[in-house]
């Protein structure tokens, strides 16, 4: 039954929502999982939605048509809920720390978009276009809505909007993995599917309320955002790079940097160069980097641990001496060594709420003046992500939260490079995607 249409005139594009059903559990959650305890981590989180989509082309890899791949994915979606129960379950408030589980269900969208699938492929989370592709009926207590866009070249995308609190990222990419696994296969019990099972932390009841969480307003104006493209060849050239300045100097040694590593070195330096420039004096700057902490703990959790298992690493960059390539990889591992050893849950909360104190009392004045946040999906299993049609062309993972600048990193559908997405204010962007040094290590492809 047709819901509503949606008609944006001047650009003739018709969005039509052509569904609105709530999948729930194939079965119901036992009463000993009816509540679902947020974990220490979790509480510290702030009610904002991860949004991710996945893209599918139409390309013969299936003899399903469009109705009958909604119908396969909402049965799964179904079967799936059951093994992720509290994603099926309700927040009685928006500030209570535990999760209601009886099987309220997850709001399912499907919606025809007049559009070709490229349109939105290399999207930015900028564009207000993005918005119409995800559910729109979420209130807060939802944990999960999930919209299938069926697009006018016989593409879909998929997408899921999961409330941060009951998880991160990687806890989406393993959702989002499981339940492709299931429509796959078609059974729960299948073989394949119970690797990737989800392993649910025990936290312990609290009555008290979730608290506040403090959101530094950066007063940034005219964002944009440019895509650009970072080959594994032009990345091996920028490994040897640091190496080289690390061997020359009085610095100590730098041993294998990763790829993520000498990519974020270099965005960060080019970003503070075009502020400097734009600005004519160099102000202090902050990197900040939110890592996955799950192969951090020394009993290494599971990576389909679910919930928000990561903390973030800050790199202060307070003068010009410091803002070299290799200086800025050195401080980045150091930050990242800092993170081994986590004990316990409760640990990892202490030392995350530690930083924010510092970042809310000592230096927020600085931070909101320029500080950049660098967030790396790379070996995410999003590109992997088959529904029985093939794997996606492309993935955009958008948390919609006060504005920023930096870069998000991602691998390239076809693993051979990081495709990185820079958000920056208008004038720096135009001289930072005219910066020589950053343009010899990648190709272009403005959005």
């Amino acid at each position: 039954m047709m819901i509503g249409t949606l008609l944006r005139l001047g650009r003739r594009e018709l969005h039509t929502i052509i569904s609105r059903e709530t999948i729930k559990p194939s079965s119901p959650t036992p009463s000993s999982l009816h509540t679902y305890n947020l974990s220490s981590l979790d509480q510290l989180i702030d009610q904002k939605y991860v949004s991710l989509i996945l893209f599918y082309q139409n390309n013969g890899n299936s003899n399903l048509s469009a109705h009958d791949k909604a119908r396969e994915i909402k049965k799964s979606l179904s079967q799936s809920l059951t093994r992720y129960y509290p994603f099926a379950g309700r927040l009685c408030t928006p500030t209570t720390t535990y999760v209601q589980c009886k099987d309220e269900g997850v709001v399912c969208v499907e919606a025809q978009n007049d559009r070709e699938l490229k349109t939105f492929q290399h999207i930015s989370e900028q564009d207000s276009n993005l918005d119409q592709l995800f559910p729109d009926s979420l209130d807060g207590t939802n944990i999960v809505g999930v919209q299938l866009n069926h697009f006018a070249c016989g593409g879909m995308g998929v997408a899921v909007s999961m409330s941060h609190i009951i998880g991160d990222g990687c806890t989406l990419g393993s959702f989002v993995n499981y339940w492709a696994s299931v429509t796959r296969y078609g059974s729960a019990g299948h073989e394949e599917v119970l690797p990737l099972n989800p392993h649910f932390i025990c936290s312990p009841t609290t009555n008290s309320i979730r608290p506040e969480v403090k959101v530094i307003n950066h007063g940034y104006a005219n964002l944009i955002a440019r895509n650009f493209v970072f080959p594994n060849t032009k990345l091996s050239e920028l490994k040897n790079k640091v190496i080289a300045l690390a061997s020359s100097g009085p610095t100590p040694p730098i041993k294998n940097p990763t790829r993520v590593e000498v990519l974020t070195s270099l965005l960060y330096k080019t970003a503070m160069g075009a502020a400097t420039k734009k600005s004519g004096c160099f102000k202090p700057s902050y990197l900040f980097m939110p890592m996955d902490i799950r192969n951090k703990f020394v009993e290494k959790l599971p990576q389909t641990t679910v919930g928000n298992l990561g903390s973030v690493m800050v790199v202060p960059t307070r003068h010009t001496t410091a803002s070299s390539l290799h200086v800025i990889v050195a401080k980045i591992r150091d930050a990242k060594s800092q993170l081994e050893g986590i004990q316990s849950v409760q640990h990892a909360a202490d030392n995350f709420k530690s930083l924010l104190t510092k970042l809310g009392n000592e230096e927020s004045e600085d931070i909101a003046k320029r500080s950049y946040v660098c967030s790396s999906l790379c070996g995410f299993p999003y590109n992997k992500v088959d529904f029985g049609w093939g794997k996606p062309v492309g993935a955009t993972l958008a948390l919609k939260s006060e504005d920023k600048i930096g870069f998000v990193l991602k691998d390239t559908p076809d693993g051979d490079g990081i495709e990185a997405q820079v958000i920056l204010e208008k004038e720096d962007m135009e001289i930072f995607e005219n910066d020589n040094e950053m343009l010899s290590f990648c190709q272009i492809n403005q959005l």
